[in-house]
């Protein structure tokens, strides 16, 4: 047996769950015994448990559900879960440290990008983009008029963030670069060095915050705490035409709260890159003509992508190596 054949069988076993960027996949190669998906088809559940059975180490994303008994098999191999994005409500943490399995996440990889995404969603629902590209490619364009798709302009208006954590801030500075306000509610508040900087308004309470934006983008995880906090009443608070965004988790929102807000006018649009059962998308949102859908491309850029792969790269080198782990969540 050569040296490099007896190297393979020391090294610690990864099981990469879908697809990653090549540069991303190479990486892995090269330091363990890495088991990828060329096919990128989401894992079954008879392949996860193998996966928990066989390797040293699991890489997940959001289409994998690592609930408690997939944890507490007997005989699991899996001692860390190396989660390839920064969202963890699809791991169940509590089981995971009762059964001594750590949990870390990519944090900071995917601000940028999402950012970026939540300002493309409210131009795009704030000028009627979608409705103009439908009615164009339908060949239903009649010519320019001066009623034609008007639309809302963003300077003056204020953007209110729920959550108000990287993402959060990332898309506040560049909807201050469009001349939007900003107010937020969180929890906790920002340091008054980043509310100063972002001249950003913390409101008590998220009905205060339903009350006084123009435009609201959420920024909170998903989980048993959020779940569906953005609810009929919420809708009913916001002030009329409003517009409403989504970047985070679908589950967070009422979808059927959603469409009857626009359905009655009470909201103007809707931007969506999330939904509560992905890659299903609630009908009524899918045939509303002032929604803009796009299919979960928040972090979908090739920066991104790749950062978030090396940022659970460098979880996996950190544990095997038994230094303090980076991006611990569990």
């Amino acid at each position: 047996m050569g040296n490099d054949e007896r190297d393979a069988q020391t090294r610690p076993m990864v099981r990469v769950t879908r697809r990653l960027p090549e540069t991303v996949e190479a990486a892995l190669s090269s330091r363990y015994g890495a088991v990828l998906n060329p096919s990128d088809a989401p894992l079954d559940r008879p392949s996860l448990e193998r996966a928990m059975m066989e390797a040293d180490a699991l890489v997940p994303t959001i289409t994998d559900r690592i609930d408690a008994e997939l944890l507490a098999m007997p005989g699991r191999r899996v001692r860390i879960l190396a989660n390839y994005g920064a969202g963890v409500d699809h791991i169940d943490l509590a089981a995971a440290r009762a059964a001594g399995v750590v949990v870390t996440n990519t944090p900071g990889a995917l601000t940028e990008a999402t950012a970026e995404l939540a300002i493309l969603l409210i131009l795009a629902a704030s000028r009627r983009a979608m409705e103009g590209d439908r009615q164009l490619r339908a060949g239903e364009w009649p010519g320019w008029h001066p009623t034609h798709l008007v639309g809302q302009g963003l300077s003056g208006r204020v953007l209110g963030l729920v959550g108000f954590g990287r993402i959060a801030q990332e898309t506040a500075r560049n909807a201050r670069a469009l001349g939007m306000r900003i107010a937020y509610y969180s929890r906790s508040p920002a340091g008054p060095e980043v509310e100063q900087a972002l001249d950003a308004v913390r409101l008590p309470s998220l009905s205060a915050l339903a009350e006084t934006a123009d435009v609201v983008s959420l920024h909170v995880p998903g989980g048993a705490e959020t779940h569906r906090m953005i609810d009929a009443a919420f809708f009913a608070a916001m002030r009329p035409g409003g517009i409403f965004i989504n970047t985070a988790r679908g589950s967070v929102v009422d979808e059927a709260a959603l469409a009857e807000a626009l359905t009655s006018g009470r909201l103007s649009a809707a931007g969506l890159d999330v939904y509560a059962d992905e890659p299903a998308v609630h009908p009524a949102l899918v045939a509303h003509p002032h929604t803009v859908l796009l299919p979960h491309l928040g972090s979908a850029t090739i920066e991104a992508r790749t950062a978030m792969g090396m940022q659970a790269l460098a979880n996996l080198d950190a544990f095997f190596a038994g230094r303090e782990l980076p991006d611990r969540v569990a």
